[in-house]
């Protein structure tokens, strides 16, 4: 564990990455930013909680510590936006989802500090993240990269109406083996829930720069409304009740998704 990130080590062939858990805004830059700001408000809440499942599998799991409001760990470094003309965030956000400004007026960051927080906390997760999937790929010629996301379903500056439950991307099936994503699929249209494939969301940076099957690594991002397992309002509090519902949905998904990777396995 340091500052910038958890990381709990499987021996799986399977890593979960959770890039927008983080919470902490670093005491230096807390003046800068508005009150709502402060709230962290579109945050992936509870994840570490509703994944937590996943270790059974012997999964790694890799969290973050740092606020996307600070930055983006799934955008480019370069900030080009991954969804041309429409209303997305950017790598270093200067309004939330709602449109609240984030920054104090004349405190956004400029070009020079965008580039120290990609090195001092960008870099580090991306870095992590790669040597992990080297490991796990030294022990496995195929591994699954489970991209796990999660977002309050109604939010009408970046969408129309409410989102769909669960939203599975991979780039049009560019980032993952068709029968990977099949079996996540197949979980997904067998649960309560309402689902879509590749629709608002089709898989964020690190889905599609780290996704490439035909060198082993499978990556899925799954986009849930948080309506699911969480009050979407402050203090955005953990619904025991509801989790237990989706909680076995998710086991469903990633299960299906990694016993198809195992499969490729042992026929590679």
């Amino acid at each position: 564990m340091t500052d910038l990130y958890t990381l709990e080590r499987g021996t799986a062939p399977l890593l979960i990455s959770i890039p927008h858990l983080g919470t902490d805004i670093p005491d230096a830059l807390r003046g800068q930013y508005t009150d709502i700001a402060l709230t962290v408000a579109d945050t992936d809440w509870h994840l570490d909680r509703l994944y937590a499942f996943a270790k059974e599998l012997g999964a790694t799991i890799l969290g973050a510590r740092i606020s996307r409001y600070v930055i983006d760990l799934n955008r480019p470094p370069n900030d080009e936006s991954l969804y041309p003309g429409q209303t997305t965030t950017s790598l270093c956000p200067t309004e939330t989802f709602r449109g609240e400004p984030i920054y104090r007026d004349g405190h956004a960051p400029d070009a020079a500090e965008r580039q120290r927080r990609v090195t001092a906390y960008w870099q580090p997760y991306h870095d992590t993240l790669r040597a992990e999937l080297q490991r796990l790929r030294a022990q496995h010629a195929n591994v699954l990269l489970w991209e796990a996301h999660s977002i309050a379903s109604v939010l009408p500056r970046l969408f129309d109406n409410k989102l769909p439950d669960l939203n599975i991307g991979t780039q049009e099936g560019r980032t993952v083996a068709a029968e990977v994503q099949a079996r996540a699929e197949r979980a997904a249209a067998a649960s309560a829930y309402t689902w879509i494939a590749n629709g608002r969301f089709k898989g964020g940076y690190i889905t599609r720069h780290f996704g490439a099957p035909h060198d082993g690594v499978h990556a899925i991002q799954l986009e849930m409304c948080q309506s699911t397992y969480m009050h979407e309002v402050a203090p955005f509090d953990y619904e025991p009740a509801l989790a237990a519902i989706v909680e076995p949905v998710l086991r469903e998904m990633v299960t299906g998704a990694l016993d198809a990777v195992k499969a490729l396995n042992r026929t590679t």
